[in-house]
């Protein structure tokens, strides 16, 4: 029995799944914005008193490594690596829209399964300002069928993917593409669709199995983009 603590911090979404074996025992979360760093150690110790369980009894951590927002996956990625070297356990890291990806077919297998069974392609995209967004495309057994990428949408995206196949694109970016990706009937939107440690439970279970775990020392969140710094409002500060 593998207990893995699985963070997903990428996106306003602070989220914190305990699971043995890719099967959830406990989960904390919240979707209030610029919360990660005081709401994420409360979390994980709010989990364990629930459960009676000690931190040490973990066998490894994983956590969500990007794309998403510089600041949460640093604040993810810093909490993850301190827990490791506390306790001597191993990092396990997994792609927020590989997760998002593996989160909705199980949602399309339970409650739209009529859908399922016609094998669309998923499109997470992570909102990264104006009409930019951070997407992969995968098939409905979480293969990456295009790589992650930071794309500038215009009324052409993703177009060879949907000429015959359905394509369902959902997360917190997918909302503002609406109206310029809505050109066919093979598009499809599924709203209120967020990150979540829960769905990182199978593919963290199957990672420790092949025992791919991180170099402690040199992991890094996976940004695409360089950090920009925006100018302090406050007078006198620039």
């Amino acid at each position: 029995m593998a207990l893995i603590l699985n963070i997903e911090t990428a996106t306003p979404v602070c989220s914190l799944a305990l699971c043995s074996d890719g099967k959830i025992i406990a989960k904390k979360e919240s979707q209030e914005h610029n919360s990660h760093s005081s709401l994420l150690t409360v979390f994980i110790e709010e989990i364990f008193k629930e459960i009676d369980f000690e931190l040490k009894s973990l066998d490894a951590i994983a956590v969500s490594k990007g794309p998403g927002s510089y600041t949460g996956l640093r604040i993810g990625v810093s909490a993850s690596k301190g827990l490791c070297y506390a306790l001597d356990k191993p990092l396990i890291s997994i792609s927020t829209l590989k997760a998002m990806a593996n989160g909705m077919a199980r949602f399309l297998k339970f409650s739209m399964p009529s859908l399922f069974q016609k094998n669309p392609l998923l499109c997470p995209m992570i909102d990264a300002r104006r009409m930019e967004v951070y997407s992969a495309i995968f098939d409905i057994k979480i293969s990456e069928i295009k790589k992650v990428s930071a794309d500038i949408i215009d009324e052409n995206s993703y177009h060879d993917f949907s000429i015959d196949k359905q394509i369902i694109f959902f997360g917190d970016g997918a909302a503002k593409c609406k109206k310029v990706l809505s050109n066919n009937d093979n598009v499809i939107f599924i709203d209120n669709f967020y990150p979540s440690a829960e769905f990182m439970a199978e593919i963290s279970a199957e990672k420790f199995k092949s025992n791919k775990f991180e170099d402690l020392a040199y992991f890094e969140p996976f940004y695409l983009k360089d950090f920009i710094a925006g100018k302090p409002k406050v007078k006198g500060l620039y």
